[in-house]
């Protein structure tokens, strides 16, 4: 049935249901979020109960999931009131492990939001002899597949400035790096060095818009030896670097990142940000999260401020979506 069915979107599932029916109960198709699938059901009685739960299988039963989330349940239409969980932090097995008692009465239809802000694998021998390990700062790893030993060589030539032949002057301090590695890893480097700029003759570089925490994370980028938490830490600001010098499959890694966690806080932000430097993708789904998943009811005063500022074309494409996605209710 469609009303069984469940979208998801970065980390948001949405449950659109349209009727309970006669048995006042109702269970959503499996849908998968992170490694497992998983299910959401409601059942109406005083209080409208929740539940949310891995499907059974052998990965949930071996790698059962540690989940951060909240829900949001609220009415269809312009005037929703959503009621809101308080964020849970539970290891999930069974439909008994999380059930969530609303005090309010829905008519009609109503939409089920699960926003799943973690998600940790329980480790096999139990919380109290292991540490669970979150799926996604997992993804994605940011290292070249060089291996261990030449990456400890690279970080070490970084670290210590070993045979160093460029200086990069930032807003707020000095780095050394090799012309080598800058030139390989970007066109625009490489441009500096091998025409006669004034680059070449002084094998200095002024990156006057970033701070030297940031330029430190780009390089250790471009040397492969970057953290996935410094990584996510200045992934913006690697963004601007990345379109800036050329360097494609940085300014792609900071999109796929981008797309993992779009919330109602950040997604105006990440809108600007897809315009700004043409990341289609992440447009696509901030739009998405907005209208599709109808966000933008939750953002208007939000909305006020980014309208004064936002691009014309921008703001045309955003009327054009709403065309798109609108039906009477």
């Amino acid at each position: 049935m469609v009303d069984s069915r469940v979208d998801t979107i970065s980390r948001l599932a949405q449950w659109r249901i349209d009727s309970l029916g006669p048995c006042n109960f109702k269970k959503s198709d499996p849908f998968k979020l992170g490694i497992w699938n998983w299910h959401l059901s409601v059942e109406k009685s005083r209080y409208l109960h929740i539940r949310l739960f891995p499907e059974p299988s052998k990965i949930a039963k071996e790698q059962p999931p540690i989940a951060r989330f909240y829900i949001r349940v609220s009415s269809v239409g312009p005037n929703r009131r959503p009621t809101v969980s308080p964020i849970n932090e539970k290891l999930l097995r069974t439909s008994e492990d999380f059930v969530w008692a609303v005090d309010s009465t829905f008519h009609g239809r109503f939409i089920v939001d699960v926003e799943f802000l973690d998600l940790r694998i329980c480790p096999m021998n139990g919380l109290e002899r292991g540490e669970a390990s979150s799926i996604w700062p997992m993804e994605g790893l940011m290292q070249s597949v060089s291996s261990q030993s030449t990456l400890q060589c690279l970080a070490r030539m970084l670290d210590e400035a070993i045979h160093a032949d460029v200086t990069i002057k930032t807003i707020d301090g000095t780095l050394q790096a090799h012309k080598a590695i800058l030139s390989v890893s970007s066109p625009v480097f490489k441009s500096m060095f091998h025409h006669n700029l004034k680059e070449k003759e002084s094998s200095i570089i002024f990156i006057e818009d970033m701070t030297l925490e940031a330029c430190m994370a780009l390089l250790r980028y471009l040397y492969g030896t970057i953290t996935e938490e410094h990584f996510w830490k200045h992934r913006l600001s690697l963004l601007q670097a990345a379109n800036k010098y050329g360097i494609v499959d940085l300014k792609d890694a900071c999109e796929e990142s981008l797309l993992e966690d779009i919330n109602s806080t950040n997604v105006l932000g990440r809108l600007q940000e897809a315009w700004l430097y043409q990341l289609h993708k992440l447009k696509k789904r901030c739009l998405a999260y907005l209208f599709d998943f109808g966000k933008v009811y939750d953002i208007r005063d939000e909305l006020n401020d980014f309208f004064r500022q936002a691009d014309r074309e921008l703001m045309m494409e955003m009327f054009q979506e709403v065309l798109t996605v609108w039906k009477p209710v």
